[in-house]
């Protein structure tokens, strides 16, 4: 008798985590052990010593959300791993655990694609996703426009060119002094400041285009840095970081919308690190109610990378016949529907 039970194992960046999920929607527990304070004095993730640390916790943070759920392997109906995109080193490590316990007591594995996992994460919170429709996905790593017309089937509309729109943020973060991650950082600056203090470029704003480039604005940004500096001038950082932070909004939002209206969908949703953006989310849905449409989104702490998230999407797959086999790899640039 199937127990409902999934075991998401997440690794693909700095977070080392492992969440138990009941039929694909409900968190049973959710563990992430976060190297943040780690990478804080390098202004940014090592990949090298990311997964050293996973390494050393991946078991521990595995045995705590059996712990907490109070299971064991032998309830489990699958364990669901991100085998990418992300960090090369960082990956394997889940990976390699992942396959050793499948292995060791015969459970069957599902790879999970880290962004599809992003997506997932709007199943855990009592919230009604009903395809077709229309998923920003953006974080630290990727900015994907994506139309799902069916569970499991993805249609990319668009995507970045350049920078992700939250490595634009923590790279001008880094430049101001901010700790890392910077996006909270430069969102907490932006509170009180005039966002159209200073104008700042949007990129491929043309019509019919749904790609996304964010490397001209952080050119922009620290050009207005740095001319301000060999001016001896004083940047009031509240009115920067403001014009910054709307000039991502802007076309993060202007490329949702158009892309949901042009598709006819009724839901929108968002998806990935950024969309812990109170700002960023108070626009969309200011815009999606607009034009009659429902937003969804995650609750933020599933916002950023959790093993809920990868769980969900493992467990779906798996009642969809999905099977990954132990030839199973990390892969550093892998893409929805690869």
């Amino acid at each position: 008798m199937q127990s409902g039970l999934a075991l998401g194992i997440e690794t693909s960046c700095d977070e080392t985590a492992a969440a138990v999920i009941r039929n694909g929607r409900e968190i049973v527990s959710n563990v992430v052990l976060s190297q943040i304070d780690i990478h804080q004095k390098y202004g940014g993730v090592v990949p090298e010593i990311a997964s050293r640390h996973h390494i050393e916790a991946i078991f521990p943070v595995i045995n705590e959300a059996l712990e907490k759920a109070e299971v064991t392997l032998d309830d489990l109906d699958v364990i669901a791993v991100a085998y990418g995109p992300g960090l090369v080193g960082s990956l394997l490590v889940g990976v390699a655990a992942a396959k050793a316990l499948a292995f060791a007591k015969q459970i069957p594995l599902v790879g999970v694609n880290h962004i599809e996992g992003h997506i997932y994460a709007n199943f855990l919170d009592g919230q009604q996703v009903e395809p077709p429709l229309v998923c920003l996905t953006v974080s630290g790593g990727h900015t994907d426009l994506l139309l799902i017309p069916r569970l499991g089937e993805y249609e990319i509309l668009g995507r970045t060119r350049d920078d992700a729109a939250g490595e634009a943020f923590d790279k001008v973060a880094r430049v101001l002094g901010l700790p890392y991650p910077g996006g909270p950082q430069i969102e907490k600056l932006a509170k009180t400041g005039n966002r159209e203090a200073i104008s700042f470029p949007r990129g491929l704003l043309e019509k019919d285009n749904f790609d996304f480039s964010f490397s001209g604005l952080k050119t922009a940004a620290l050009n207005y840095l740095n001319g301000a500096k060999q001016k001896g001038e004083e940047v009031h950082l509240p009115d920067f970081a403001a014009s910054f932070q709307w000039a991502i909004i802007d076309v993060l939002t202007d490329k949702l919308i158009t892309a949901a209206q042009e598709h006819k969908v009724r839901q929108v949703v968002l998806s990935g690190g950024v969309a812990a953006n109170d700002t960023f989310r108070a626009h969309v849905a200011e815009k999606v109610r607009e034009v009659g449409m429902e937003l969804l989104y995650p609750p933020r702490h599933l916002c950023t990378d959790n093993a809920a998230m990868i769980g969900s999407a493992g467990y779906f797959r798996y009642l969809a016949g999905r099977r990954s086999d132990y030839a199973l790899n990390a892969v550093a640039n892998l893409r929805l529907g690869d």
